[in-house]
Order: C-alpha cells, then structure tokens, then sequence
C-alpha cells in the first residue's frame, strides 16, 4: 500500500501552481508551505520538486529570477505567470472533478 505521503501522478504541478498563486518564492520555500499547508502530510522531496520547477518553468507557467533571501543567500524565486494562473484554473477544475469522484467510489465501498 502507498503512503499518504505519496502524491497522485500529476498532482505536483498543481500544488506548485497553487502554492506560487500566493506569492513567489524559492524551491525549499515552496516545499515548506505545501508541508505546511497539508498539516505535515505532504512531502516534496528535491529530487521530485526541482525537475517539476524547471518542467513548468520550460512549459511558461511559472518564470524564475535570482534574488536574495532573507537570509542573504542568493536562491531562484518562482513566479506564477497569466499562462500559468489559466493553467491552475484548469487543474484545479479537473482535480475537483476527479477527487470527487474518488471519493464517490470510496463511499460507495463503505456502504
């Protein structure tokens, strides 16, 4: 059985999207605020985050630029760009239509 730490094949790129609709910022800052906002749940390994960055990053729906972090190091901060707020919209539209009907199907088993 997977772990619920594990995320649905393509789910990543939405987290991303959504997560840089809020403001940009740097990879490892991304990772936190998903790890955050899933109440630990979620866990966004480099290895997984960065390649999804570039990914998106080569598809316009996210741009990146150097800047300093507050901590004075110099890091990549993502952006979400208009190509990439349309992209989230469409996502996010087809995750709420999937994860309901997950969970149709998961309640249905339970009866």
């Amino acid at each position: 059985m997977s772990k619920p730490t594990e995320l649905v094949q393509g789910t990543l790129d939405l987290l991303i999207l959504k997560t840089l609709a809020l403001e940009p910022m740097h990879g490892w800052a991304i990772a936190q605020r998903i790890h955050q906002v899933s109440a630990d749940v979620l866990q966004v390994g480099q290895g997984a985050l960065y390649p999804a960055l570039h990914k998106l990053e080569q598809q316009g729906w996210i741009e990146a630029e150097w800047k300093a972090t507050p901590n004075n190091r110099r890091a990549k901060f993502y952006s979400l760009t208009r190509r990439g707020q349309k992209k989230l919209e469409m996502e996010t539209t087809n995750w709420e239509r999937l994860s309901g009907a997950i969970s149709q199907v998961v309640r249905l088993t339970e009866a």
